[in-house]
């Protein structure tokens, strides 16, 4: 049996390094980034609440967390909310144009004129 051995080129060997290091450099910096907003997120928040606590509103304080989802919610029924009042609402307008001619439209400057 006759097995032959594909030789790769060098470059190959070099951008496959340079593939996953950047692949690795990506991700990792996804990770750090995760985590930093969450901590920020959470840091604030505890802030605002010992703050609320200082300030004698204890109820206010202990209001459970909103999610993601329960704020994306409430801002698209906002949205939704202020799109349903349009100014300008089953009105149409129709005006009859007098000059109808148009060069776009004309026949006579074709795209293939035969010279014979």
């Amino acid at each position: 049996m006759y097995i032959s051995t594909i030789q790769l080129p060098e470059a190959f060997d070099e951008g496959l390094v340079i593939t996953l290091v950047g692949y690795s450099i990506v991700f990792t910096a996804l990770v750090v980034l995760y985590f930093f907003f969450t901590g920020v997120s959470k840091l604030l928040n505890t802030n605002l609440r010992n703050k609320l606590r200082r300030e004698g509103k204890h109820e206010i304080a202990d209001l459970p967390n909103i999610t993601g989802e329960e704020t994306a919610a409430i801002s698209m029924a906002l949205y939704l909310y202020k799109e349903l009042h349009d100014e300008e609402s089953n009105v149409i307008t129709i005006k009859k144009v007098s000059k109808t001619y148009s060069p776009w439209s004309s026949k006579i400057y074709g795209v293939r004129n035969f010279r014979r």
